[in-house]
């Protein structure tokens, strides 16, 4: 829905708020016989709140992310703490509206004291 709108179409095997890909390496056997392999990271189709823009993101993120954005206490937290090089196209736009409306609100809370 969020990338639609902005027309973004990302489809490789990348975590969307960690940046984590696929690796490649060598499965190697007992007697050290070494075949090539790809590692993909295990990603999952989720939904999640954000609160200061109430309302839902789908993402495509790792079951890894998904833990670390519950650790650090919801989307909006985990976004606004991020690199930017990390994330993808869609959490950059993400995250720069979670900042401009954190600032707004923090801007008329003074006000209103």
């Amino acid at each position: 829905m969020f990338a639609e709108r902005y027309g973004i179409h990302v489809m490789s095997r990348r975590c969307e708020l960690t940046g984590k890909a696929v690796q490649v390496g060598h499965l190697v056997s007992h007697s050290n016989h070494k075949t090539k392999c790809r590692f993909l990271p295990n990603l999952c189709n989720v939904t999640l709140t954000s609160d200061a823009l109430n309302r839902r993101v789908r993402l495509r993120v790792t079951a890894h992310a998904l833990r670390s954005v519950e650790h650090r206490g919801g989307l909006d937290a985990f976004l606004v703490k991020a690199r930017e090089i990390e994330l993808s196209q869609t959490a950059k736009l993400l995250k720069r509206e979670i900042q401009k409306k954190l600032g707004e609100t923090a801007a008329a809370e003074p006000a209103a004291a």
